[in-house]
């Protein structure tokens, strides 16, 4: 490394220079850091631009500390209008990400002729932050969908039917908000076409457009993501096509399962069969007791399935189960959007 020289003038404003866009660059990193702690619960991202901030701060080096100020910046204090514009998140993570990436194009430009480490950290950094920019956004658009997730208490699945396309349009008319669609015959390019006509209808009525099984469909839909099995694919293969943007749920029935799907980073868990069901024949009922214990530490939002009906609904709310999952009840409804109505209400009464 050669030596910048404080008493050239030249070497001085270097220094500044540096000095400056390494306040910048960890400044706009904390706003990261700081979104994806609190906002995300991401400890993978905050890992990161933790780590980002501290190796720049350990290569801020006395040399530009002590070049501060001393040439005054004429310029100190001057806005642009866009600066006003950041009302949301996204803005807000566009411009720090921005922000650190221009700091550290500075510092890259800068440090070329006398700190090649500090050069090469810089742009190593810049780089990582063009793909981590991408991932809190798409997190931040999962955020969004976790929240419909939490706020909603009624999961409706489909089951191949006549008129299936006009019932989960009354159900929509109902009030429910998460819709699943499941693909168990018929071709590809059919579903496919089906699927987008579904995925359209939901974003008219802000519900959650989910795909049963199939990522692949998932996507060439545009869902807001898919229901996997404990036979599908497995939850970081499907993350790593969907991105995490999108949601993923996962069905389970016993502890390990449970568990390490939420260690794989699903967004919700389908928990049962809690009663007897004409669905999945094959399964044994859990039983309250046993939901009850299987569900006492989750911390996200999980929902009861398996021969949930209207009549069994105050059964599930004395023991405090109050997220469901329903397919024949509403399907096989002859009035599906009344039939809605009332189990959302039969959900949301509190006597």
């Amino acid at each position: 490394m050669n030596s910048l020289n404080l008493k050239q003038i030249e070497d001085l404003r270097v220094a500044q220079i540096v000095d400056a866009n390494l306040d910048r660059a960890r400044e706009g990193l904390r706003v990261l850091e700081d979104w994806a702690r609190f906002a995300l619960g991401r400890k993978d991202l905050v890992k990161s631009f933790k780590n980002f901030r501290q190796t720049l701060g350990k290569h801020h080096l006395k040399v530009y500390k002590d070049s501060r100020n001393f040439i005054a910046d004429e310029c100190a204090g001057l806005s642009h209008p866009e600066q006003f514009k950041r009302n949301n998140a996204s803005s807000i993570i566009c411009s720090n990400a921005a922000r650190v990436q221009e700091a550290l194009r500075v510092i890259e430009e800068f440090t070329r002729g006398h700190n090649q480490n500090l050069c090469k950290i810089s742009s190593e950094i810049r780089y990582e932050i063009y793909n981590l920019e991408i991932i809190l956004l798409e997190a931040h658009s999962n955020l969004a969908l976790r929240k419909v997730l939490k706020e909603n208490d009624l999961y409706f699945i489909t089951l191949d039917t006549e008129n299936l396309f006009e019932k989960i349009k009354n159900i929509l008319e109902g009030g429910v908000k998460i819709i699943q669609l499941r693909y168990k015959q018929g071709k590809d390019s059919n579903n496919i076409k089906f699927a987008i006509k579904v995925r359209e209808l939901c974003n008219k009525f802000g519900a959650l457009f989910l795909i049963n099984d199939r990522v692949d469909i998932a996507l060439a839909c545009k869902a807001d993501g898919v229901h996997l099995g404990q036979d599908d694919m497995d939850i970081k293969s499907a993350r790593s096509i969907l991105g995490f943007s999108k949601i993923i749920g996962v069905s389970a029935n016993n502890e390990l399962d449970i568990k390490k799907a939420i260690e794989d980073g699903c967004d919700y868990l389908g928990i049962g069969p809690v009663f007897a069901t004409t669905t999945k024949k094959e399964k044994v009922p859990l039983g309250i007791d046993t939901l009850k214990s299987l569900t006492k530490d989750i911390s996200i939002p999980w929902f009861a399935i398996g021969g949930v009906k209207q009549e069994n609904i105050s059964l599930l709310k004395e023991n405090n189960i109050c997220k469901v999952a329903i397919i024949t009840d509403l399907i096989n409804s002859k009035k599906p959007k009344e039939k809605a109505i009332m189990i959302i209400n039969s959900l949301t009464d509190e006597n």
